[in-house]
């Protein structure tokens, strides 16, 4: 069940990520066929079982539908399964599903644009921060350092490498800090970084990337941290095993 709802959010989160970047309505106009703008009926709109059907193409003009939809729809229904695996029917899932939701939205956005709107920032600091009030970390405090660590170290790579870091990322880790903690959003940031580094080369030699050409990170980010916020404890007890 959270599997379907996952999916159902997710085809949801695709609309954010592609048109709030581009300051377009998220609830009009309705979904269309980028190529000749045929308006989808109810049948086409299905998650992932839609593209299945239509094999990837507009009904109307045959053109390529992006493969990032049905992606994004089953990513998100399998990471809302994982959080219910991982923190079971606890409030902490609250903070689990929230974590997914930001980080799908801005991964989307960020493959399509380059870009991490504020927008969606904002929204999410607002909700965590609400729900961190009634589900605070231990310590409550560890939600302040955490955000307060996370940007200052950002800030001073980003100012350092003279805009090496974005400034899309330098909020999100800040917002992340405050979700999660000093430790895990500190693991996070190292694990993105390796993430990124690795795959920049992987792109780079298959061609996905080019060279001296800045690389979408949210996508890393976002795997770093839901590594961390899975599995923190077992990654630590790898690298400090006494």
């Amino acid at each position: 069940m959270i599997f379907l709802y996952g999916v159902l959010l997710g085809s949801f989160y695709n609309v954010v990520g592609w048109r709030v970047p581009m300051k377009k309505s998220i609830a009009k106009p309705r979904s269309s066929c980028e190529n000749c703008g045929h308006k989808l009926v109810i049948w086409e709109l299905i998650p992932i079982i839609s593209y299945i059907l239509l094999r990837g193409k507009c009904r109307q003009c045959k053109s390529n539908i992006s493969s990032l939809y049905m992606i994004t729809e089953l990513l998100t229904g399998i990471l809302f399964t994982l959080v219910l695996i991982h923190k079971g029917f606890s409030l902490e899932a609250i903070i689990g599903l929230t974590l997914v939701s930001l980080l799908v939205i801005i991964t989307v956005s960020d493959i399509l644009y380059m870009l991490i709107p504020n927008k969606v920032l904002l929204f999410f600091f607002a909700l965590f921060l609400v729900e961190r009030l009634f589900i605070p970390l231990i310590p409550w405090y560890d939600s302040i350092i955490g955000g307060t660590v996370a940007f200052a170290l950002l800030l001073t790579i980003g100012v350092v490498s003279k805009g090496g870091m974005g400034g899309g990322d330098i909020k999100l880790f800040a917002l992340l800090g405050f979700a999660l903690g000093m430790k895990i959003v500190l693991l996070s940031f190292i694990l993105a970084t390796l993430l990124g580094a690795v795959g920049g080369m992987i792109g780079l030699r298959a061609g996905v990337f080019q060279k001296g050409k800045p690389i979408p990170f949210g996508p890393f980010i976002a795997v770093g941290t839901l590594l961390s916020y899975f599995y923190h404890e077992i990654i630590i007890s790898w690298v400090f095993p006494y």
